[in-house]
C-alpha cells in the first residue's frame, strides 16, 4: 500500500471541492471551534481513527461558540480534503445538530457522532461509506491528511424540510448542493493524520 500511496502523492482534490467553498455553504466565519482532544492543525490521536489502522472510529470531543441569534439547526461536515481518489475530498461525517436536545450547550462529547449510538440532539446523515463517525485512515506513504470538522449555523432547519426523508439518504455532496439555508456562521477545526 506504501508504494500506491507514494504513486499518489502529489495527487489532492482541488480546493474549490472542498464543502468549505460551495458558495451555498458561505458564511461569516464566526464560529470557533476547538477539541480537548486535537489542537487545530494538530494530529489526530489513534483512538479517533479507523479500526484499520488502530483506531476505535470514535469522533472526538468538539466544542464551539455561541451561535448567532437565529440559528435553528447546525451542519457538521468532516471531511478528509487531501484523499487521491477522486476529484472530490471524502466525506468522512456529516451530521444535523439540534442544539436545544444537546446534553452539554455548544458541545459534543467523544463518541457523540457514533453510527449505532449518537448523543442526544444529533442525526447522523449519510457520509462516504454509511453513517456515523469513521476516523482517518489515509494511504500509507500518501502523506499528511487534513481532516476538517466543519461547523454551519443555518438560519432555517435542514430536517424540516418537506423532502426530510429523501435527504436522509441522499448522497452526501448532493444534500450539501441541496442546502438552501442561510448561513448566518461558520466555522472549523482540522486535526491531522498520517501513516
Amino acid at each position: 500500500m506504501a508504494v500506491l500511496g507514494t504513486l499518489l502523492r502529489n495527487r489532492r482534490p482541488h480546493e474549490r471541492n472542498h464543502a468549505w467553498n460551495q458558495a451555498n455553504l458561505t458564511g461569516p466565519p464566526t464560529l470557533t471551534i476547538t477539541s480537548r482532544d486535537f489542537p487545530d492543525n494538530g494530529t489526530l490521536p489513534v483512538k479517533h481513527c479507523g479500526t484499520r489502522v488502530g483506531g476505535q472510529n470514535l469522533s472526538p470531543h468538539l466544542t464551539w461558540s455561541a451561535p448567532p441569534t437565529g440559528t435553528s439547526e447546525l451542519l457538521l461536515v468532516v471531511e478528509d480534503i487531501d484523499v487521491p481518489l477522486g476529484s472530490n475530498p471524502a466525506i468522512h461525517c456529516l451530521a444535523a445538530i439540534d442544539e436545544t436536545r444537546l446534553a452539554s450547550p455548544h458541545e459534543l462529547p467523544p463518541g457523540a457522532l457514533g453510527k449505532n449510538t449518537p448523543a442526544p440532539g444529533v442525526t447522523l446523515l449519510r457520509s462516504f461509506i454509511s453513517r456515523g463517525y469513521y476516523g482517518p485512515e489515509p494511504l500509507k506513504g500518501h502523506g499528511p491528511h487534513r481532516y476538517v470538522f466543519e461547523l454551519y449555523a443555518l438560519g432555517t432547519p435542514l430536517l424540516d424540510r418537506p423532502d426530510r426523508d429523501a435527504l436522509l439518504k441522499t448522497r452526501p455532496r448532493r444534500l450539501l448542493a441541496a442546502v438552501d439555508a442561510p448561513v448566518l456562521a461558520r466555522g472549523r477545526i482540522t486535526g491531522v493524520s498520517e501513516r
